[in-house]
């Protein structure tokens, strides 16, 4: 069944590539440039125009998968104020991200924000207050549970690349994008390990 938690990062990871190829075009008719302006309308404007439903299905299986993820990490890592703190910050940040369901507006438009535009731009925001924090207290958890010591200092360091690039945008979301996916990924990959 843990199994399951691995398909989150994954599925993102595929989806997010796969749709950005096949609506490359799109994605440039909205604005968006692979190098010089990244996170104009992408990722989250993959859920528009031709194919958006399977953007928005990721969204939604991967946030819920994230958040089953956090309740499975709270469930082994040592019982403490810090593991619970930073695992339901993770289940927020899986919310978060299944929220990103709520369709985008496009950036360039000539009609008022939409209410589900206002509803996926808030997401976004509680993505961002629920996933860095929660990756600097589940640094604390890991480092104060001997079986993830060492996910500790990575779960941190990560955190030092993720959050200046997370800032910085352009070229740089794509390294924010991949660490997070990754560290995801990794400490999936521990909980299945874990049980067998």
């Amino acid at each position: 069944m843990k199994r399951i938690l691995l398909l989150g990062p994954i599925l993102f990871a595929a989806v997010t590539f796969a749709l950005t190829i096949v609506k490359y075009d799109y994605l440039r008719g909205l604005g968006w440039h692979p190098i010089n302006d990244p996170t104009f309308d992408w990722p989250s404007g993959l859920a528009l125009g031709p194919y958006g439903i399977i953007m928005t299905a990721t969204f939604i299986i991967s946030g819920s998968l994230m958040a089953l993820l956090a309740l499975r990490l709270k469930v082994d890592l040592k019982p403490a104020p810090v593991s619970k703190a930073g695992s339901t910050l993770l289940v927020l940040a899986g919310l978060a991200l299944a929220s990103l369901a709520f369709t985008t507006d496009p950036t360039i438009r000539s009609t008022p924000a939409t209410w589900h535009g206002r509803l996926h731009d808030l997401s976004f925001v509680l993505l961002g207050l629920s996933l860095m924090p929660s990756m600097l207290v589940l640094g604390r958890a890991f480092y104060n549970d001997p079986r993830w010591k060492n996910f500790g200092i990575y779960t941190w360091a990560t955190a030092a690349l993720a959050i200046p690039t997370f800032a910085l945008k352009g070229a740089a979301f794509y390294i924010f994008l991949f660490a997070v996916l990754l560290w995801t990924e990794l400490i999936a990959w521990k909980l299945v390990k874990a049980d067998r």
